[in-house]
């Protein structure tokens, strides 16, 4: 593990500390795994930990141990921004700038707290500690890394195991992306020596789905255009579509990774309207080295993985998808060579 000023760091967290761990905006299963086991592991080293997200995390995450003490900073901003001014030290955790955080982030570089980035993003922030590794398939592998670092793998049981389990396992695509290595393998192994039941772990992620979820993936499926000549499958989701089957937060988890499914196809995109603001969330999903990290940073205003971003487009959903349609024709020679 390669952390800047580790031994520093180290040094810090050798007296109790009021800390504040952040993770980003639409929490996943690797923002939440890791805020929890850091929360877990550090308040039994002796810290004061509070955990805040900026918004709703979907419910199938909530089973884990902790969950309910992770504070929502939308539904209670004034708490949240005092226990962010009032922080001794800030772990930043499964993101690396303080614009995927909104409010949180303006927030965050007021506070003179020292700041502890853990993330495999490309293109951090600079923060005063820094572990940064974009070959690294999730957070909570990073989390396992550190703990391991600091001598205390003692400390890591069915618990904390549990969280750093759901984010390996949800961030690999159930171990099945190109970045899940060896390693990955040894530290689930591990974790499944101190009692974390991998099937107990994916029943709650993945076997609690509502009927609703399943027409809508239905209708998402049906509205999915094929473009062999691109290698290409993009699809949408309206937010009238959403109200019609009672959307929950985390329900289009997963879509997007359909369209990989087709033989021979590298690229998958979902287009989908916000509840709330007039912009579409974007996903990008691919395989072998076609980048959609530079993708959606060029043309998105977003950014990720090299096989797995997100962005956003403030156009009309016709405009955006011919935008999209145009773009594809800009780099059908890149997507026909990927490997």
């Amino acid at each position: 593990m390669q952390m800047t000023r580790f031994e520093e760091l180290k040094n810090l967290l050798s007296k109790p500390k009021q800390i504040v761990i952040l993770s980003h905006r639409n929490p996943d299963g690797d923002a939440i795994g890791s805020s929890l086991a850091m929360n877990h592991y550090l308040t039994r080293l002796g810290h004061k930990c509070d955990m805040i997200v900026p918004n709703e995390f979907p419910k199938f995450l909530k089973w884990m141990d902790g969950a309910k003490d992770i504070q929502i900073a939308e539904y209670s901003p004034s708490n949240s921004r005092n226990l962010v001014e009032n922080a001794e030290l800030i772990f930043i955790l499964d993101f690396n700038t303080t614009s995927r955080i909104d409010e949180v982030g303006q927030w965050v570089e007021k506070s003179t707290a020292p700041k502890v980035m853990i993330d495999h993003h490309q293109q951090p922030q600079e923060f005063d500690f820094m572990y940064s590794d974009t070959e690294i398939p999730a957070a909570c592998q990073m989390i396992y890394n550190f703990i391991e670092a600091m001598g205390h793998l003692d400390l890591i049981d069915r618990s904390i195991g549990e969280c750093i389990y759901t984010g390996i396992m949800t961030d690999t695509g159930n171990f099945r992306f190109k970045n899940t290595s060896a390693a990955t393998h040894r530290i689930v192994a591990e974790l499944m020596d101190k009692g974390v039941e991998a099937d107990r772990v994916y029943n709650h992620i993945f076997n609690t789905q509502s009927p609703d979820r399943l027409r809508l993936l239905g209708k998402v499926l049906g509205s999915i255009r094929i473009l062999p000549e691109y290698r290409t499958a993009f699809m949408y989701l309206t937010r009238k579509q959403q109200l019609k089957y009672n959307t929950q937060k985390g329900d289009t988890e997963g879509f997007v990774n359909y369209g990989l499914g087709i033989d021979n196809f590298i690229f998958s995109v979902i287009f989908i309207e916000d509840m709330q603001k007039n912009f579409y969330k974007i996903s990008f999903r691919s395989k072998g080295n076609f980048d959609v990290n530079e993708f959606a940073r060029k043309y998105f205003n977003g950014g990720g993985h090299i096989n797995a971003a997100g962005g956003r487009s403030d156009l009309t959903l016709k405009e955006t998808l011919d935008k999209f349609e145009k773009l594809l024709e800009q780099h059908k020679e890149e997507l026909n060579k990927a490997e």
